[in-house]
């Protein structure tokens, strides 16, 4: 930890290092900057902080970031509906969305089954989504999981949930994402060209 003059400073320090990607220095050089502004852009960023995580909802059918029950997407009346596509978190969706090559719904499925992670399927949504693929008009599912054995692993798992809708369509997005990379890291046109190019897999 670093040597800090200011304990206030330290604590702002230690709070900012929690997030993913952030090391000490990192939120030494956020905390320096926030405090260098004046003391009504560090209350809206605290009052802006705090309203995300008190206000900020989870889609009661998509499992997506909204403000509302339902998110934009869902409610999109020009939406494909009967096409769906699995990813493994938020990130993923504003990933995709940005390509502007998938005009379909999501199911987020908050992570992936990871045995090493302590992570099961009944960690994640898949059973609400085995019960939308039933219970909706879905004729397409896609999965647009992370290239990683996890992904592969969830993925499988999943289509064998489905196994018993014969005419349902399910597709994996090409592998234009290089194994192990993340969605959301991938630029725009390899990840449309993935979705686009989607490969069969049913059965």
């Amino acid at each position: 930890m670093l040597n800090l003059p200011s304990k206030s400073l330290e604590q702002a320090v230690a709070q900012l290092s929690k997030l993913p990607g952030i090391g000490n220095k990192s939120a030494l050089r956020l905390a320096l900057h926030i405090l260098k502004e004046d003391e009504l852009y560090a209350k809206d960023l605290a009052t802006s902080i705090a309203a995300l995580r008190l206000n900020v909802k989870y889609c009661k059918k998509c499992h997506n970031i909204s403000d509302e029950e339902l998110c934009g997407i869902c409610k999109n009346p020009v939406r494909d509906i009967n096409t769906l596509c699995v990813v493994e978190n938020m990130s993923d969706v504003l990933a995709i969305e940005s390509t502007g090559a998938y005009k379909g719904i999501y199911h987020v499925l908050n992570g992936v089954i990871s045995p090493l992670q302590g992570i099961t399927p009944m960690d994640l949504t898949i059973e609400h989504l085995i019960d939308r693929v039933h219970s909706e008009d879905i004729n397409e599912v896609i999965f647009a999981l992370n290239a990683s054995l996890d992904g592969d692993t969830t993925a499988f798992f999943i289509r064998q949930q489905l196994n018993d809708i014969p005419e349902m369509k399910v597709t994996n997005i090409a592998r234009g994402i290089p194994v192990g990379g993340a969605l959301e890291y991938a630029d725009e046109l390899t990840l449309g060209r993935s979705i686009s190019e989607r490969t069969n897999l049913s059965q």
